[in-house]
């Protein structure tokens, strides 16, 4: 019979999705969040997301985070060398193979 005391109590709201808990639900209809995955003790009291402010800056963040360095669109010229000297090559090995 201690088993059944043991078991965590069963939030009425989801804290993952918002969504309504049904009373002694093993996991939530909505998103499947459980006691394992996502139902904390203080379930009722937080919304479960950590979701940015209204006002986040999306650019601020990424060059906070990335520095103002942003790469180059396109390959680098020294890979268009290489290339076209390898495709050079395996035609001229090619056409030597012929002959």
């Amino acid at each position: 019979m201690a088993y059944l005391n043991s078991r965590p109590r069963t939030p009425k709201v989801c804290p993952v999705c918002g969504e309504a808990v049904p009373p002694r639900a093993l996991a939530c209809r909505e998103c499947g969040a459980d006691h394992n995955s996502g139902w904390r003790l203080d379930a009722g009291t937080a919304d479960g997301l950590d979701l940015p402010d209204e006002e986040f800056d999306y650019e601020a963040f990424v060059e906070r985070e990335f520095g103002e360095s942003r790469r180059r669109n396109g390959m680098h010229p020294v890979w268009w060398i290489t290339a076209i000297v390898v495709l050079a090559a395996m035609l001229a090995g090619a056409a030597l193979s012929i002959f």
